[in-house]
């Protein structure tokens, strides 16, 4: 008994040797020789037109992402530059105010500073009051 099943091993190997390896190229159009000429028609122009519409849509978001960052680059550093600015500005204002008036000037100037419509104009003025007769 043992001798059939030894045999047997022995054959389903020397079956294994034989087999030629396949690349995966050669499998694939094996396998497509299964469908019908139709069928594989429509999958080549599904796989084709999923290609284009991606090499479309990446090329979109490549422009429109070229286009907001641009367009931040010159719409929001000119604001931001600008600001700094000003707050430097300030700044310097108080350390004058420091410089002149003494350290505690310079705490009180910053809180009535707050109030100011624009940076280094001082306070507002109060509105006249009307004369009564």
């Amino acid at each position: 008994m043992t001798d059939t099943n030894e045999s047997r091993t022995k054959a389903i190997e020397d079956d294994d040797e034989f087999i030629e390896d396949e690349s995966l190229s050669e499998r694939l159009i094996g396998l497509t020789e299964m469908f019908p000429e139709p069928i594989r028609n429509v999958c080549c122009s599904a796989g084709s037109l999923v290609v284009s519409a991606s090499k479309t849509g990446l090329w979109l978001v490549r422009n429109a992402l070229w286009i907001a960052s641009s367009s931040a680059v010159i719409l929001v550093l000119p604001v931001i530059f600008e600001s700094e600015r000003a707050q430097q500005h300030e700044e310097q204002l108080q350390q004058q105010r420091q410089i002149l008036l003494g350290p505690n000037a310079a705490v009180s100037g910053s809180a009535s500073g707050s109030n100011n419509l624009l940076p280094g104009m001082g306070m507002v003025p109060p509105p006249p009051q009307m004369a009564s007769r």
